[in-house]
């Protein structure tokens, strides 16, 4: 029980630690310490500043030891205090002896400089431009380019990490991870770049506490202890350089540690091994330095044990090396293999899922996609993605985006089912002006098309959209471009992004909100893939299924008597007839509309009998789309819709076979009762046949 209550009183007393240790680092700036205290301070001090450098040369990576910024921030605050506490000693008690201001600086001063302060000032001084012109600046340099390029990366390390969760590389508590470091290091970085201006600033007050300690000890002993200038300068100037060396040895053991921590690169070793595999692993090289030695060592005047010693140890170690390779990369080869009879043996969880819709960007639009630079083309592409829901009452898979170095830097390519659907070209930096009807004058720029609709543009300088408005244009930005045609992709294929999976969710939502009509469908009556395929043909052409209760009512109805697919989906047709003629002609009431002439429907249906388009010949196949073409052309300049009206028995052949034209046809049994109608325009084979002969006159 004892040690229960114990460990939530360490956790506590841990918690404290930090908030105990800063107020005593600011306690020293203002009160007296004993030199005892002093001596135990500035020993602390020394052992932090290699505690520091120990752990830095033994991080693997930064983010091993992305606490060093506040590290770097409490040593220099708490060398700055001890610099305060110090001088505040020196200038009360130095008149007292070299021993007034602690053991600590007494001993700095004698045994490093010899007792000598001429000696000890130039010693001072070199430290300080090591620290603060070689070491600090380099260090703070690194840091800053570090930061500047993990930023700049982070972006494609996110998509990265987005397509190894969506492959199944890896778990989503690994791409938290993975999302999770990238964030650390790029305020690792960040920090660091600041942090660096610490140790610079803790150079520069170096040199300023040298000059006060100096000048106010000699003032101190010559006008109120009496003492003689010589005499002030030697007891003065002794104890200042002592304190200036044990401040600045450990603010320049933290600043190397600082420069090695942020020059380091990743790694499975530490930096010791990786030193000296790096460096001492190439026994040619260690051969070549240790003859040049040996050359240099027989040379008359020169140092001949210094330079014969050192060359026979690097052969030594070169040969010492040369040896143990052939049994290391033996012993690399075996794990190899095993890994390799290991990776052999796949199962299926070790195949990757392929996405049902997949964008893939050149480096230059990744901005556009990372909602953290501003970018917009997610955003468009989910709104999207509602409206089509709302408009189809089909829900779209998400779109799974990753960068591809191989793509050209503003090209795009869209997969589905992991088979290029589409691929276009977007220019971050400039707008698509898109031409219509309206417009007045034509602008000068790159051509570029409206993936949705197919209207012709132009891509213009972000400085001419006004222009481009006044004149008629529609303008929109390459992140509207790349949605619009993730847009285009999924209605061209909506029929074959309703899977099973799809279905049976759709099934689900009518469950809850009509119980037993699910049921009495599927699968008393018809199965699930017959629904599946019913639903398939009517959004292949463009039929919203949101209406699910007519569509499973009409099944109801209907399946008892026929199972067949194309005649189930007719019938379907023909109960959402009022939804699909509203949708083509806006509430019109009267409807103008394409028409077969007699010829033509009599041919049609003679040739396809019961068998339907598999019957007609290749020459009416061909010919069919050309003549549905030319009809188009000469409705639209009538004004009337481009939409075929046929015969019932006539409606779905000839939609699979008019298909690639994009028309439209409704048959007769889709027209609502209070719509008239009137066929303003005649598709007919002879009109083919005349320009056929034509063309041949005319040539």
């Amino acid at each position: 029980m004892n040690a229960m209550a114990a460990m939530p009183r360490g956790r506590s007393l841990v918690h404290l630690a930090g908030p105990v240790l800063m107020l005593l680092i600011l306690a020293m700036l203002v009160l007296p310490l004993p030199t005892f205290m002093l001596d135990m301070l500035f020993t602390l001090n020394i052992a932090l500043a290699v505690i520091v450098l120990l752990v830095s040369l033994n991080a693997n990576r930064p983010l091993d030891f992305s606490v060093f910024p506040t590290v770097l921030l409490v040593t220099t605050l708490m060398r700055l205090s001890l610099n305060v506490a110090s001088t505040r000693i020196i200038l009360m008690q130095g008149h007292t002896g070299t021993d007034s201001a602690g053991k600590v600086i007494e001993s700095f001063g004698n045994f490093l400089v010899g007792g000598n302060y001429t000696v000890g000032l130039v010693v001072f001084v070199i430290l300080v431009i090591i620290n603060f012109i070689v070491i600090t600046r380099g260090a703070g340099r690194i840091a800053e380019v570090a930061a500047r390029f993990t930023l700049d990366a982070m972006p494609g390390k996110q998509l990265a990490i987005d397509a190894d969760l969506n492959a199944g590389a890896i778990g989503e508590q690994e791409a938290r991870r993975l999302r999770t470091d990238i964030t650390r290091e790029s305020d690792f970085y960040g920090a660091m770049d600041g942090a660096s201006k610490y140790v610079r600033g803790d150079a520069v007050a170096a040199l300023i506490i040298l000059a006060i300690n100096l000048v106010g000890g000699i003032a101190v002993g010559v006008f109120q202890h009496g003492m003689g200038l010589a005499e002030a300068l030697d007891r003065y100037a002794l104890l200042t350089v002592g304190d200036g060396l044990v401040a600045q040895i450990p603010a320049l053991v933290i600043s190397t540690a600082a420069g090695i921590v942020v020059s380091r690169t990743s790694s499975e070793q530490d930096l010791n091994r990786e030193f000296i595999s790096q460096l001492f692993g190439r026994p040619q090289v260690l051969y070549v330095v240790a003859s040049l030695l040996a050359v240099l060592g027989v040379i008359p005047g020169m140092p001949h044990a210094a330079f014969l010693l050192l060359a026979a140890v690097l052969a030594a170690t070169a040969w010492f090396v040369d040896l143990s390779q052939p049994g290391r990369e033996a012993y690399e080869h075996e794990p190899e293999e095993e890994d390799i009879e290991q990776f052999t043996e796949l199962t299926w969880s070790d195949l990757p899922p392929v996405d049902v819709l997949g964008l893939e960007v050149g480096y230059r639009l990744i901005p556009l996609l990372d909602r953290k630079q501003g970018g917009q083309a997610l955003k468009l592409i989910t709104e999207g993605r509602l409206r089509f829901a709302l408009e189809m009452g089909l829900v779209v898979p998400p779109v799974r985006v990753r960068d591809n170095m191989e793509l050209r830097p503003t090209t795009y390519r869209i997969s589905l089912k992991g088979v290029e659907a589409a691929n276009g070209e977007a220019y971050p930096e400039l707008l698509l002006a898109l031409e219509t009807a309206d417009m007045l004058g034509r602008l000068k720029g790159e051509p570029g098309t409206d993936p949705l609709t197919g209207a012709p543009g132009i891509w213009i300088d972000a400085e001419e959209r006004e222009r481009a408005l006044m004149r008629g244009y529609r303008v929109v930005d390459a992140s509207h471009v790349i949605a619009r045609h993730v847009e285009a992709v999924y209605r061209a294929h909506a029929g074959e992004l309703l899977g099973r999976a799809e279905v049976q969710q759709l099934l689900d939502s009518v469950n809850a909100a009509t119980p037993g009509l699910v049921e009495e469908v599927t699968p008393r009556l018809l199965p699930l893939t017959s629904v599946q395929a019913i639903l398939q043909n009517l959004v292949t052409e463009g039929v919203s299924i949101r209406d699910t209760r007519s569509v499973l009512e009409t099944l109801a109805a209907r399946a008892a008597r026929t199972q067949d697919i194309d005649e189930l989906t007719e019938t379907v047709r023909a109960s959402l007839g009022r939804n699909i003629v509203d949708r083509l002609f806006e509430g019109a009431e009267t409807l103008y509309v394409i028409g077969l002439s007699p010829e033509m429907e009599n041919r049609l249906i003679a040739e396809m009998g019961d068998e339907g388009e598999a019957m007609v010949s290749p020459e009416l196949v061909e010919a069919l789309p050309l003549v549905a073409e030319r009809a188009m052309a000469r409705q639209a300049e009538q004004g009337g819709a481009l939409v075929l009206l046929v015969a019932p028995a006539l409606r779905a052949p000839l939609a699979r076979m008019l298909r690639r034209t994009g028309l439209p046809v409704l048959s007769y049994a889709e027209i609502p009762a209070d719509k008239s109608l009137q066929i303003t325009t005649l598709m007919d084979m002879g009109e083919e046949r005349e320009h056929e002969a034509a063309q041949i006159s005319g040539a």
